[in-house]
């Protein structure tokens, strides 16, 4: 009897697990009638974040050619993946023939056929990023240490990952917990946050040389940076996100060949994109002193270093998108896309509007939908 109750108990478990999972499981959903477009793009990836701790990464695909938005698909197109994508997606990016994602939380860079969305391999890295690349190498900077807030946190470091062999080939020491990297010529600058080292943050731009893979210098910008993006004319736009109290987010203007620091836009930026010369940006800086947040929506003249428009869409949609989260801008159509993550907790939604401004279409993402990867034909 006793046998019987514990194989009876072991079925109910078994019952009850196998119905969470299908609660929690996102299956691929199809969303048709969007506008159709025929360009040299044939569409755009959308890597959905996830809330941290809740395994709900997930990766979207947006088809021009059909006006199709495809939701959720990795699962379906890679069924034996044990976690699917994992914890948290930090960025994501085409490169040749293959998609690059990094999985924050789990430790990892996934691998994918960038045609086809199916896995090729995964290269292990803990707490890792963001992604460049320059002649057939991948750059992936790494906390170098587990998540957690922690003052005496190592150095993180950036990796150099061989794009055939897909292998960490060389590693080089940078600042405090880097974040976004840009590369021009043959120098690698890399944006040092500190932010598990708050109050005392990190403030430097590391600049590595790409033949010695040497750190040769760090720029003093500002305290706890985050993304960096460069332009046609040799200059370098970096973000502070501050210290979320007294300190403000700012954006900073900087010369890549010296290193000067030559102009601060004064401007709350929490994400930003650079397209035919013009730089679209959107900020959300939350303060502790009054527990709220502050939205700022703009475009930049990288040419003329000046600020051309405070917002980038209609009105109504500045107050309609709760949470702004991700942006991009098609760079031959000139479509801007904007994300709204909401709460963090439920689905996200996705926006398109023309180069004007004007709405487009809506649609519904995953959970925290944020980093966008343009795939050519």
């Amino acid at each position: 009897m006793r046998k019987l109750n514990f194989y009876f108990l072991f079925l109910v478990l078994a019952f009850l697990t196998s119905c969470r999972t299908d609660e929690i499981i996102v299956r691929q959903e199809v969303v048709e009638g969007l506008p159709s477009e025929n360009t040299a793009i044939k569409g755009f990836y959308m890597l959905n974040e996830g809330n941290m701790g809740s395994n709900k990464c997930t990766l979207d695909f947006f088809d021009y050619t059909k006006g199709t938005y495809y939701r959720n698909i990795y699962a379906e197109i890679n069924p034996n993946v044990v976690k699917e994508l994992g914890d948290v997606g930090n960025d994501i990016k085409v490169y040749g023939s293959k998609l690059y994602i990094v999985v924050n939380v789990s430790n990892k860079i996934e691998v994918l056929d960038a045609k086809t969305a199916k896995r090729i391999t995964s290269i292990p890295l803990q707490n890792c990023r963001y992604l460049a690349f320059k002649n057939g190498k991948a750059y992936a900077s790494s906390y170098a240490g587990p998540v957690a807030i922690n003052p005496k946190a190592p150095k993180g470091k950036v990796v150099e990952i061989d794009t055939a062999s897909l292998s960490i080939q060389r590693e080089v020491v940078v600042g405090y917990q880097p974040e976004e990297m840009e590369i021009v010529g043959n120098q690698l600058f890399v944006a040092n946050s500190g932010g598990y080292k708050a109050p005392d943050y990190d403030n430097t731009v590391s600049v590595i040389d790409l033949n010695t893979f040497t750190e040769l210098k760090k720029i003093n910008v500002a305290i706890n940076l985050h993304h960096i993006k460069k332009d046609n004319y040799g200059d370098l736009y970096v973000t502070s996100r501050g210290d979320y109290y007294n300190v403000p987010s700012s954006l900073y203007l900087i010369d890549a060949a010296t290193g000067t620091v030559k102009k601060d836009f004064h401007l709350s930026v929490s994400e930003m994109t650079i397209v035919n010369d013009k730089l679209y940006f959107y900020g959300n800086e939350f303060n502790y002193n009054t527990h709220s947040y502050k939205k700022t929506f703009g475009i930049i003249d990288v040419k003329t270093e000046q600020i051309i428009a405070n917002r980038i869409f209609d009105k109504e949609y500045e107050d309609a998108i709760k949470t702004p989260y991700g942006i991009a801008v098609n760079p031959i159509t000139e479509d801007i896309y904007m994300t709204d993550a909401r709460n963090y907790v439920s689905m996200g939604f996705l926006y398109c509007f023309d180069k004007n401004g004007h709405f487009k279409w809506k649609t519904e993402g995953g959970n925290i939908p944020a980093h966008f990867a343009f795939l050519y034909k």
